[in-house]
């Protein structure tokens, strides 16, 4: 009888054990799952391939354009995920060339830019909507002499490339039209049959080519 009950006891001891560490690994909770990150690098716009522009109707009937040569902007951007894109930019308002310096200065006074008072135009980024393959829609803060409104750009992201340097670029293109008596750019005279001299529309117009930084 004291054989029989040194070979069972154990025997129930083992099997104590396994089941309490069978139970415990059951009961255990699975290791939270990190969701997926979107990767995003930083880009710093490269001036000598890219344009800031923007047209307006002179009396009706042709568009006047013009460019800003001194700029900078940061985008960040995981180019496989362009809900990950952030834009963040700024307009030296003074270096702004319509080929024409008497109307170049007009655009820096106070009857348009008012460059002395409000020396930047700026654009922070706030989201990214209605993507369709390279397709999308940049919603985003702008700010023209002083006056901030938010603003949506039809964007295209024109693709990802190696430069010559090994670093990666991407290009972009983008767009937006705004009425610019929304910012306090007011001024205007009426021609004799009634019309105005400078259209109330402006569209701003963006080619970009950023390299990772």
């Amino acid at each position: 009888m004291r054989r029989t009950l040194f070979r069972i006891v154990p025997t129930l001891l083992v099997g104590i054990l396994l089941t309490g560490f069978a139970a415990h690994r059951t009961e255990a909770p699975d290791r939270p799952t990190k969701p997926p990150t979107s990767e995003r690098a930083v880009f710093e716009i490269d001036k000598a391939h890219s344009m800031v522009g923007f047209k307006v109707r002179h009396l009706g009937l042709s568009n006047v354009t013009g460019t800003f040569s001194d700029y900078m902007a940061r985008v960040e951007l995981d180019p496989t995920d362009l809900s990950s894109m952030s834009v963040a930019a700024r307009i030296n308002v003074a270096s702004v060339d319509t080929g024409n310096e008497r109307r170049d200065a007009d655009l820096r006074s106070d009857n348009f830019f008012d460059a002395a008072q409000h020396p930047q135009i700026r654009f922070q980024s706030t989201g990214v909507t209605d993507i369709d393959g390279n397709m999308f829609k940049l919603a985003g803060d702008l700010t023209i002499r002083g006056v901030t409104k938010s603003v949506v750009l039809d964007g295209e992201l024109i693709g990802v490339a190696t430069g010559p340097m090994g670093k990666q670029r991407v290009g972009i293109e983008a767009r937006t039209t705004i009425d610019r008596r929304d910012f306090g750019l007011t001024w205007n005279r009426l021609t004799e049959a009634g019309g105005v001299i400078v259209g109330h529309d402006v569209t701003i117009l963006l080619d970009i080519q950023a390299v990772h930084s």
